[in-house]
């Protein structure tokens, strides 16, 4: 076959100018190609389809595929990726696999490739199986939200979970999936029995810790690299119906930081633990009366908060209705041995799902006030227990002067709930602290601007640096291979021996940056 005009094209300007995106210049005979794939569902190319497959949650990166493909089938996906890697190193497509489109820095987004809509495959029922080890099998394109309403007809749920639910299975399982159940279930990938993966070859290959189980910890955590999550088998418990909900605060950083390292490490504790940081706000007790009750409401109208930095402890226990006189002795004993300012005690009882599903109800709150869509420069830092008062000293008051922009998470889990045979890279500390800036950016200048929050979390990284506090970015984004060297340090090479197994010619997830696809010359 002789090459096109665009290849010829894309050589020329790779032989004058020593480089060339050449994701944006698609081969024409290739996209053609695409339409004549037996499928069970269809490919779009449309502007308004490929617009919205250049967007996500981040809003700060916009790279527009070629196409979209709609799978009615895991066997589209493996046909899809297949034609891509039969077309070797001449072919300049990658696919990337959008679940919810919540990545932050365009990791769901190919340039001038294809984007596999993921929610598509919600066409098979979740397989719900009770028993001694209760699982479901479900669809990598599924939502967790579904996936807990599923479950629970069966008095059954998962045993971690992440902030929002509304996240694919595929999304959080390439990351890690953290939340306030991390301490002790582990992240939602340590919860995984079985995995079925398109790799970059374009192979359908079921995996599990006994069968082909070097790709099954790749995919773990492994940012898409390795394949596509198309289904999993995920671990299940009985499910309660509901929850004491408690907030307390703080004024000293170490009472706050060692009451959570405390519960995390006792057997009998909460279910459920996430800190916050609060920074020059007031009238904090009174913005929970609207969803939580005060213990003591005379001591808590007497509460002041000047601005300066508090700490929020944020909590749950677990109950059934016949279970509650229990319950409120164990949670009594646990918050007595808690060293809070006694006045901001409050506490609420929800149902399991309203809990589980919090989130949801503050995004339908800022999409009405059109604040969901705006940019979201977020940054997420593990850090060990080590370095966690280094760290608070500098940052929060210093280089952050307030919490204005967003939620300031901070918590601390338990290194052994971890698999380090999975991809997802962790402080080498028996506890440590994951912190999340979540910020959002909707002016276009001033402290609420993606500029200003940008440089707020570049001066947080290079004072980490600088001070060896020996962080590692969950939800990872670097620009170099000598930054994602440094970021996998001694888990390089394997990670790098993975690549070249399951997806040699680096067609897969290319808005992570950490390989790019390179192009060879056409033979004449």
């Amino acid at each position: 076959m002789k090459p096109s005009v665009l290849q010829y094209l894309k050589f020329f300007l790779l032989f004058v100018f020593g480089e060339v995106t050449t994701a944006h210049v698609p081969d024409q005979d290739v996209l053609a190609s695409l339409n004549k794939l037996p499928l069970d569902g269809h490919f779009s190319f449309s502007d308004m389809s490929t617009a919205a497959a250049a967007q996500d949650f981040g809003n700060l990166s916009s790279f527009k595929p070629a196409a979209v493909l709609h799978p009615g089938s895991v066997d589209d996906i493996a046909t899809t990726v297949r034609h891509v890697f039969l077309r070797g190193e001449h072919s300049s497509l990658t696919v990337a696999a959008r679940g919810h489109g919540h990545s932050l820095r365009g990791q769901c987004q190919s340039a001038g490739g294809i984007v596999i809509k993921m929610e598509s495959l919600r066409t098979a029922r979740m397989q719900v199986h009770s028993g001694a080890s209760p699982y479901v099998d479900v669809s990598g394109g599924e939502l967790w939200i579904n996936v807990l309403h599923e479950t629970f007809k069966y008095g059954l749920a998962p045993k971690s979970w992440t902030d929002y639910l509304h996240l694919t299975i595929g999304g959080t399982l390439s990351n890690a999936g953290v939340s306030g159940q991390t301490f002790r279930h582990g992240p939602q990938i340590s919860n995984v029995k079985e995995l079925e993966i398109v790799t970059g070859r374009g192979d359908i290959v079921t995996c599990s810790p006994e069968q082909n189980s070097d790709l099954f910890h790749a995919a773990l955590g492994g940012l898409g690299q390795f394949g596509i999550i198309t289904r999993a088998r995920i671990a299940l418990e009985p499910a309660p119906k509901m929850v004491r909900w408690i907030r307390v605060l703080y004024s000293d950083f170490t009472s706050f930081t060692e009451d959570q390292e405390m519960l995390i490490s006792v057997e009998r504790t909460f279910d459920y633990i996430e800190g916050f940081v609060i920074i020059n706000r007031t009238g904090i007790l009174n913005n929970w009366r609207s969803s939580f009750n005060p213990q003591d409401p005379v001591w808590a109208s007497q509460f002041e908060s000047d601005g300066g930095v508090l700490f929020c402890l944020e909590m749950t226990k677990n109950y059934n209705p016949e279970e509650v006189d229990n319950m409120e002795q164990e949670v009594n004993n646990l918050l007595h041995q808690l060293r809070h300012i006694p006045p901001s005690l409050f506490h609420t009882d929800v149902t399991y799902i309203e809990f589980l599903d919090r989130v949801h109800s503050s995004e339908v709150k800022l999409r009405a006030k059109g604040m969901w869509e705006v940019p979201h420069p977020w940054l997420n830092l593990m850090i060990p227990k080590s370095s966690i008062h280094t760290f608070a000293r500098e940052v929060f008051g210093k280089i952050l002067k307030d919490s204005n922009n967003g939620p300031i998470l901070l918590y601390p889990v338990n290194k052994f709930r971890w698999d380090n045979r999975t991809s997802v890279v962790i402080p080498d500390e028996e506890v440590f602290y994951l912190v999340g800036f979540l910020s959002s950016a909707p002016s276009s200048s001033g402290p609420y601007s993606v500029e200003h929050t940008l440089n707020l979390d570049n001066q947080i990284i290079e004072f980490s640096d600088k001070a060896g506090i020996g962080v590692k970015q969950y939800l990872p984004n670097y620009n170099t291979e000598q930054e994602w060297k440094a970021h996998f340090e001694a888990r390089w090479e394997t990670f790098l021996r993975r690549k070249n197994a399951y997806d040699p010619l680096a067609i897969l997830a290319p808005g992570q940056g950490i390989f790019q696809k390179a192009l060879l010359p056409l033979s004449s």
